[in-house]
């Protein structure tokens, strides 16, 4: 019987068995950067300094839309400024696609108040039910006791 022949060839080539991950870290500092740039750019709708009050934040299935006064008191819908006699038209083309959406006031703190409640009063008399405000978070009172 033969016996296999081992060449001594074999045992000089071994597998790099070590993983060089140099460009994977590359590649994540790199979108790292890209996110981190691109991050305050995709923030939608217009710049407001909304009230600040407490409350829980609003969950559920429906679309919401939202619709924002700011402090000269133009109206918008997203980023699009919206004259206020077209407003209801607008949402109602919205609500022809989806029957169960809801608006949101989003109205600066420096809005005037009879703007922002005669838009809510607009809607309601449109037949918008699901109307609300929305506010930003209150902070919390450290160190303060009760």
């Amino acid at each position: 019987m033969l016996q296999p022949n081992y060449s001594r060839r074999s045992n000089r080539y071994h597998l790099n068995s070590e993983i060089n991950i140099t460009n994977l870290m590359d590649v994540m500092m790199v979108l790292l950067v890209v996110f981190m740039v691109a991050a305050p750019l995709m923030t939608s709708g217009i710049s407001l300094d909304l009230p600040k009050a407490g409350g829980k934040v609003l969950e559920g299935e429906d679309t919401s839309i939202n619709v924002s006064v700011d402090k000269e008191g133009y109206y918008y819908i997203g980023e699009t400024e919206i004259p206020a006699n077209k407003i209801i038209e607008k949402l109602n083309a919205i609500r022809k696609q989806n029957n169960e959406v809801t608006v949101t006031i989003s109205g600066d703190t420096g809005a005037e108040y009879g703007r922002v409640i005669g838009l809510m009063a607009l809607l309601k008399e449109a037949g918008f039910d699901k109307v609300g405000l929305k506010t930003a978070p209150r902070p919390l009172n450290k160190g303060k006791k009760k």
